[in-house]
Parts: structure tokens; C-alpha cells; sequence
């Protein structure tokens, strides 16, 4: 059921890690619509039904501000990001709309240390068809862990 999509979802969950990791902050925004949204939520919040979230963005324009910060105004030990995404599950097509979660990984590496595991969890999405592909309407970066270490810098 809805094979059609898959395989474009995978894809723009390959272009959201390749880009988050190669630090192209201006790809990352292309990926979103301009009315969009974008939380990193840990699961507890989100399975409760509670409304705060760690990072909360809700439209382009905030993903943009984010991104000059990141990279222009935030200071921090530099790191390596790798994203490990799971195939989609697609949940219902309607409205030129996808709803669908896939699950991730993300493996953080600082300067001569060892690769630690960063951040588990899972994507909540909808995503947009357009002309030009998929584009991403709505993220929810649902976290498992109840922690994370040390600050937030770069996207999920």
C-alpha cells in the first residue's frame, strides 16, 4: 500500500541526513515549505500529550534564523553528525499530503574521540507532493531518551 511513495520518501530522508551532516544549512531549510513546523519533542512529552518541546520552530523563516545561528553566532566544541534513518512507514496519502514516521539514529563525532551514539528516536511527518518533489510540511523529531548531552546544536 502506497509503494508509489515510498520510494520518494526514502529519498528525501537521504537529502535530510546528507545535508544535515555535510553542515549545508541551506539545504536543510529548502527541504521545509514556508509554513511549516519543526519539534524535537522527548517521547515522554509527545506520549502524553504535553506541549513542550525542546527545539520548536514554525516556520521557515525560523529554520533560517536557526541556521545563521548555528552557523555564525553559536560557539561550541566542533562535531560530526551521521544520520542512520529507517525505512518509512507510510501511514495514509490524502490531500497531497504523506503521513507518515520513520525511525533514526544519530552518531556524534568529536575531534580524536570515538563515535558515540547522540540521539534515537523517531520522525512524525507530513509531507507536501509538489511539482517539485516532496518537501516537508511537518517534522516531529520525537526523542527517546529523557537526556541529552550536552546542548542542541544541530538539527535532528
Amino acid at each position: 500500500m502506497y509503494s508509489e511513495y515510498l520510494l520518494q520518501v526514502v529519498h528525501l530522508n537521504a537529502k535530510y541526513a546528507q545535508v544535515i551532516d555535510s553542515e549545508n544549512w541551506n539545504g536543510w531549510i529548502d527541504l521545509f515549505v514556508e509554513d511549516c513546523v519543526y519539534k524535537i519533542v522527548p517521547r515522554e512529552n509527545y506520549e502524553r500529550n504535553f506541549p513542550l518541546a525542546t527545539l520548536s520552530m514554525l516556520s521557515k523563516g525560523m529554520l533560517k534564523d536557526r541556521a545563521y545561528g548555528i552557523s555564525e553566532t553559536l560557539f561550541h566544541d566542533p562535531y560530526y553528525q551521521r544520520h542512520v534513518i529507517g525505512v518509512p512507514l507510510i501511514h495514509e496519502v490524502k490531500n497531497n499530503l504523506i503521513y507518515c514516521e520513520s525511525n533514526y539514529a544519530i552518531f556524534r563525532t568529536k575531534l580524536s574521540q570515538e563515535s558515540t551514539v547522540y540521539n534515537v528516536g523517531r520522525y512524525i511527518d507530513e509531507l507536501l507532493i509538489t511539482e517539485q518533489g516532496l518537501k516537508i510540511q511537518s517534522r516531529l523529531c520525537i526523542y527517546d531518551s529523557e537526556m541529552i548531552p550536552n546542548s542542541l546544536i544541530y538539527p535532528i
